[in-house]
């Protein structure tokens, strides 16, 4: 439940932070350094890759280690909440501990004022996309995360980059056949909702921005995904504004 005094709560999720994009790097910063947010939820896939926590240690001045120093210094103005995306799901007690957040169960609910809201990813409501919810399942165990993260580091990273590789063939194939991103089964985002006796469930991973009506009153926000490169730029806020009737209303930000 949230804290009464919360009046402001800012969703993003799959940022896919990287070196190689430092737009995209730097209009997070400046959003996390500027939010007047009493709580950011970030739903997933904040980096584009995670092979493990003891990356800070050994690169302490790189890329991952800047983006803790960045979550840690809004951490001690505002409540910080992560959430495992479908790249990120190797981030561990460690990087939470040192950023000062708070790990999500996905999905989990969150009950704001008089509403029932529903977080979640995406992914796993994707049930059409049998191939990845097989190699979701596969990953998510743990004997297999203990085995790889038992590996040497850089072939954990060797590992990574092939796999993405091979994440943007197979985009590419979907996009020459007209095809995009997954998309969530409505009817089980219903089922998922009434679960829980929420009216809404807010998620990411299908990088289509958008309010869906469900029926019976429910609904779905899905978050926008970030690409401060792209023509129009991407860097978008679901903010959830709750008034003193404890009623709350949601708008989406445009920061670039």
């Amino acid at each position: 439940m949230a804290p009464a005094h919360w009046r402001t709560l800012d969703f993003i999720s799959d940022l896919h932070l990287e070196a190689q994009s430092p737009q995209t790097h730097a209009a997070w910063v400046q959003f996390m350094a500027s939010t007047a947010a009493d709580a950011v939820f970030i739903l997933g896939d904040l980096f584009e890759v995670w092979v493990g926590d003891d990356q800070l240690e050994h690169e302490p001045q790189g890329f991952a280690a800047n983006c803790m120093q960045t979550l840690a210094q809004a951490g001690q103005r505002l409540s910080l909440f992560l959430m495992h995306g479908n790249r990120d799901f190797l981030i561990g007690e460690d990087f939470l501990r040192r950023c000062k957040a708070t790990l999500l169960a996905d999905p989990c609910t969150l009950i704001s004022g008089t509403q029932t809201w529903q977080l979640a990813h995406g992914d796993a409501l994707c049930l059409d996309d049998t191939a990845y919810l097989q190699f979701r399942e596969q990953v998510r165990s743990p004997s297999w995360q203990a085995q790889f993260l038992a590996l040497p580091l850089t072939q954990r990273q060797a590992m990574a980059r092939q796999m993405r590789q091979q994440s943007q063939e197979q985009q590419s194939l979907r996009a020459a056949r007209g095809e995009g991103y997954a998309e969530v089964d409505a009817q089980a985002a219903a089922r998922s909702l009434q679960q829980v006796r929420g009216q809404t469930l807010i998620h990411g991973h299908t990088h289509r921005p958008a309010r869906h009506e469900l029926g019976s009153g429910l609904s779905r926000e899905v978050l926008s995904d970030w690409d401060a490169q792209a023509r129009p730029p991407r860097a978008q806020v679901l903010r959830m504004t709750v008034s003193a009737g404890a009623q709350s209303r949601l708008q989406r930000i445009n920061l670039l």
